[in-house]
């Protein structure tokens, strides 16, 4: 008998919120058919259990029957997609589109072509208004499918002005396609690797991405057209560590949304995705006013009851909350308190959107968080969050977090006095980054300066190589590649953290104060 909570049927009613569970109790419990009966004591039964065991389903709910069950979970699986097409049809007007288009489709099949026509102009209209290219494309092509059989002394216009706006639509069509795709490519590079290592990289994705950018003309773009390619944009800009020209694409495709409220309801997702762009290079620029405006729009979305936030969209919702309220504190330097306030206060949420997040995100999620601990010196917490990252089992994704969650593990031994293992910590730190071919000056000069430490080395001496490799570092600051690595650890503080004997904490909290002002206390 299956035991296993990764049933279809299971994963999507666990997926409803209580009023659309509720809607769909009384949808079908008000139906009187003794199918119907059944199938609402098989959803209550997968409603209430935590885990799918088929043994105890038939034990419990006696009147299902082993050889039927199969049968009645596929039927019940499409009543509740009927039901949520039903419940969420107010609220999601790609939906509203697609209803009038299949209405249109019903007048049509009853040579009904008037009333079809006049169904498929207001669903045009509002497929128009929200930039819903493909449902336009759709109908245009179920208008030319009836024109000869509602032949008027207009038919050749009507003809002509079809077929212009076909080829427009389509042209238009194929350039987001295009862009979409393009920038499909580039996450996939940015998944496997993080920003770009050297020229060789640089090179690839710089000849890969313009030659297959489509010729188009700015000003003559739809409004899809435009999110999707400053979209591209700013994407490209991001992962070639070009931060002023990301932050330029960012800010207009936030801007795009801005200047048109009517398109962010249906385009949602896109919004969300434009915003958190926007504040991650606002980020890496510490913007800090922009950063925190931007943030609390950002945060005003969930609390919009104009808006219909799905299960997919509350995640990255709350994904973003936690990356960009940590990236928050690391622009102040306030690491224990956002520990508190963002960590500590919330483990158990935490956790539990880690495991439910794709491996890409609870990486970055755990790297930033394990960064936070080591703010705050806490080099025991730092380790643990940090083997999360060095003992998984898949390496391949985010080549770079696993280089630099290495580097800054031994880092964290270092600081907790265990030089017994850090030699050997050091060769399979450097085994993994040549294997990876993530060695570079960086990682050499951290790597060499911690290999000659012992217990033994006089304090003025060890200042001493602690200034001689902030020297090195200072020297990578402004290298075009070797700065990517300034992005995963402050090891300037750090290095002026042990100089000047202070934690690192106020060393970043220093220069917050001198880069922002009063700002950091005004909008905290």
């Amino acid at each position: 008998m299956s035991k296993n909570k990764n049933i279809p049927v299971y994963e999507l009613i666990h997926s409803l919120s209580k009023n659309e569970k509720r809607y769909f109790s009384l949808l079908i419990g008000n139906s009187g058919s003794a199918d119907d009966k059944k199938v609402v004591k098989l959803f209550n039964h997968l409603n209430k259990v935590l885990e799918y065991d088929e043994s105890k389903l038939l034990k419990q709910v006696p009147e299902l029957k082993a050889e039927q069950l199969a049968n009645q979970k596929a039927y019940l699986y499409q009543k509740i997609l009927q039901a949520l097409r039903l419940y969420n049809s107010p609220k999601i007007i790609d939906l509203q589109i697609r209803e009038q288009i299949d209405f249109a489709q019903i007048l049509f099949e009853r040579r009904l072509y008037a009333q079809g026509l006049a169904t498929l102009k207001k669903a045009r209209k509002l497929a128009t208004l929200q930039e819903n290219l493909e449902q336009q494309l759709e109908i245009l092509k179920m208008e030319r499918g009836v024109l000869l059989q509602t032949i008027g002394p207009d038919l050749e216009e009507r003809v002509d002005a079809l077929i212009a706006d076909v080829r427009v639509l389509s042209q238009r069509i194929n350039n987001i396609q295009t862009f979409a795709n393009l920038s499909i490519k580039l996450n996939s590079f940015y998944t496997r690797l993080g920003f770009i290592r050297d020229e060789q990289d640089y090179t690839r994705v710089k000849e890969y991405f313009y030659s297959n950018l489509p010729a188009y003309k700015e000003e003559d773009l739809s409004l899809s057209e435009k999110i999707h390619l400053y979209r591209l944009f700013a994407g490209y800009f991001l992962f070639t560590q070009d931060f002023e020209n990301g932050y330029l694409f960012a800010h207009k495709l936030v801007q795009l949304f801005d200047e048109n409220p009517h398109i962010i309801n249906s385009s949602l997702e896109a919004y969300i995705k434009a915003l958190n762009q926007l504040l991650i290079v606002e980020h890496r620029l510490f913007r800090y006013v922009e950063f925190v405006q931007t943030n609390r729009k950002l945060h005003s979305i969930s609390r919009n009851p104009s808006f219909h936030i799905n299960e997919s969209m509350r995640i990255t919702l709350l994904k973003y909350y936690y990356m960009h309220e940590i990236n928050r504190y690391f622009m102040t330097g306030r690491f224990d308190e956002g520990l508190t306030k963002v960590v500590d206060e919330h483990q158990k949420e935490l956790n539990e959107l880690i495991n439910l997040l794709d491996l890409h995100s609870s990486l970055v999620l755990t790297y930033k968080i394990a960064c936070m601990y080591l703010g705050a010196s806490n080099y025991k917490m730092t380790i643990k969050w940090l083997n999360r990252i060095v003992n998984q089992p898949v390496v391949d994704i985010r080549e770079d977090i696993h280089s630099f969650a290495r580097i800054i593990n031994l880092i964290c031994h270092y600081e907790l006095g265990n030089y017994d293992i850090i030699n050997h910590y050091i060769i399979s730190t450097y085994r993994f980054l040549l294997k990876k071919e993530d060695l570079h000056l960086f990682q050499k000069f951290i790597l060499n300066f911690l290999k000659n430490l012992s217990t033994e080395v006089e304090e003025e001496d060890l200042m001493g190589r602690f200034e001689k490799l902030k020297s090195q570092m200072l020297l990578l600051v402004n290298s075009a590649y070797e700065k990517r690595a300034f992005i995963y650890f402050d090891i300037i503080s750090w290095l002026e953290s042990k100089i000047e004997k202070r934690p690192v904490q106020d060393i970043i909290q220093q220069k917050a104060n001198e880069k922002f002002g009063r700002e950091t206390n005004k909008h905290s």
